[in-house]
């Protein structure tokens, strides 16, 4: 009998602290305990517009590679949620009024780094976002409605209208990463880049502190 642990486990128990850092910033706290303000919520989904516009250009390069294609899927796109996110968060103008902060710009450019010369980066990459939109990702939805009286827009990013059962959605994402044929030494590389993505979400919640401090100044 084998005792070889499936990849998708290792990297869920060897990048679960790296997560817990990142959804235990100071600024995401705030913003799920009620004491952020929807204007901190515009910064998020703002940031979030410059990253999933570097992921979902990503992804539309690598649909043909053959090891990432199966795990691009229309269901997950969400650019077009965040662009109509931010026409009802900020007006019409929006695109002329946001900027990506430095981590974000950081971030960003490792993406298209990572994206253009290896599947497994991109891979990295993609499970972080999208399994993470998934999962806590639903539970920030719901504390935006309450708090701030949203219905559908404002949280159209969260609304997966075509994934109808999310965690049957997640099982056969990580069956497609333990069917991929790494080796181990890629396997480690691939878990080294998804640490890497979780360091900058981390990061990410140091400017957007960082940037409310500022503007309170």
């Amino acid at each position: 009998m084998s005792n070889v642990i499936p990849f998708s486990q290792a990297l869920r128990e060897r990048t679960w602290s790296g997560h817990g850092e990142s959804e235990g910033a100071g600024f995401m706290t705030d913003l799920m305990n009620g004491k952020g303000s929807r204007d901190d919520y515009i910064s998020l989904v703002t940031q979030h517009f410059f990253i999933y516009e570097a992921i979902e250009a990503a992804a539309d390069r690598m649909k043909n590679d053959p090891v990432a294609a199966a795990f691009i899927s229309p269901k997950l796109t969400r650019l077009p949620a965040i662009r109509e996110d931010l026409r009802f968060l900020i007006g019409d103008d929006w695109l002329n009024q946001i900027t990506p902060l430095p981590t974000t710009a950081r971030y960003v450019a490792r993406i298209n780094h990572v994206a253009a010369v290896w599947s497994g980066g991109f891979i990295a990459h993609h499970y972080t976002r999208y399994l993470g939109d998934l999962s806590g990702g639903q539970v920030i939805r719901t504390l935006m409605q309450r708090q701030f009286g949203f219905e559908t827009n404002g949280v159209g990013f969260y609304l997966f209208a075509d994934i109808a059962k999310p965690r049957e959605f997640k099982d056969t994402y990580r069956a497609q990463l333990d069917a991929v044929k790494w080796d181990a030494a890629e396997r480690e590389r691939v878990i080294d880049e998804v640490m890497v993505a979780y360091r900058f979400n981390t990061e990410l919640f140091v400017d957007l502190a960082e940037a409310k401090a500022a503007a309170a100044a």
